[in-house]
């Protein structure tokens, strides 16, 4: 899986924090304290540390982290952000081979806007070893294929519909299952013994996004290109007319998501 670039990542971690769906925090958090002596998470895919960031504060303060991903550009960017804390280690490793994924004694996985990318055979196989280790999940921030603007254009169909097709190809994982994705898991989890909820936790974005807007929107050009369902010129019309609209400073724009909460029966 190609990395990400770490401005990116930067840009969009305030609107992830504020999207996440509170209640599932609030079970993961309450689970922690009720029926862990000392929490374990390993945060697989982890990029720069945001998902470590959010949700430090709100975990009991012993709790250990694993931090994973592949990138070590990435990886190096968290050790910068987080600093030396104790019961935090990063760590660089392929996600395909989940054979050896360090979950012994890990109380949850946890995982941001990485699902979306995976393929139906890849998250199954992330189930069976959650389900082995009787480990828990916190998926968050799988999109969800809305994407909505205040402001309508003709061609906002179209350019949604080539963004999520290209969604759906192999992002490193086998061919992705891209807005399908909560709900796969939710239905995998469930049929392996474990009770899941899923809740919205949309992108809204308004004037104060501005620079993520553009970036959201520049961001959709080569994958929609890609696709070649909407001609080069009314892509450019389009993109035109976005980017007025946001620097009018009078586009909103909602990007859906959702987060899963799985917790293995008893």
């Amino acid at each position: 899986m190609s990395g990400f670039d770490k401005d990116w990542l930067a840009l969009r971690e305030p609107a992830d924090r504020h999207a996440r769906a509170q209640p599932l925090l609030d079970g993961l958090c309450r689970h922690l304290v009720e029926k862990t002596e000392t929490p374990s998470l390993l945060d697989i895919g982890c990029g720069t540390g945001s998902t470590y960031r959010t949700l430090s504060a709100l975990v009991p303060p012993a709790t250990r982290w694993q931090l994973l991903d592949y990138d070590p550009l990435l990886l190096e960017e968290a050790a910068r952000r987080i600093g030396s804390v104790e019961g935090v280690t990063l760590h660089r490793h392929d996600l395909n081979d989940l054979q050896s994924l360090p979950l012994e004694g890990v109380t949850f996985v946890t995982a941001s806007a990485l699902f979306d990318l995976c393929s139906a055979t890849f998250c199954n196989r992330v189930v069976d070893r959650l389900a082995e280790q009787r480990t828990g999940l916190y998926a968050a921030l799988n999109y969800d294929g809305v994407m909505e603007w205040s402001h309508a254009h003709p061609l906002d169909g179209q350019v949604v519909a080539s963004f999520n097709r290209h969604q759906r190809l192999d992002k490193g994982f086998g061919p992705a299952l891209g807005p399908d994705a909560s709900d796969h898991l939710r239905l995998s989890l469930e049929s392996s013994g474990y009770r899941v909820k899923v809740a919205a936790s949309p992108w809204v974005l308004g004037a104060e996004k501005h620079d993520l807007q553009v970036e959201l929107l520049r961001g959709m050009e080569n994958p929609v290109t890609e696709i070649g369902l909407v001609s080069q010129s009314d892509l450019e019309d389009w993109m035109a007319f976005r980017l007025a609209a946001i620097t009018r400073q009078d586009s909103s724009c909602v990007v859906g998501h959702t987060d899963l909460l799985a917790i293995r029966r008893r």
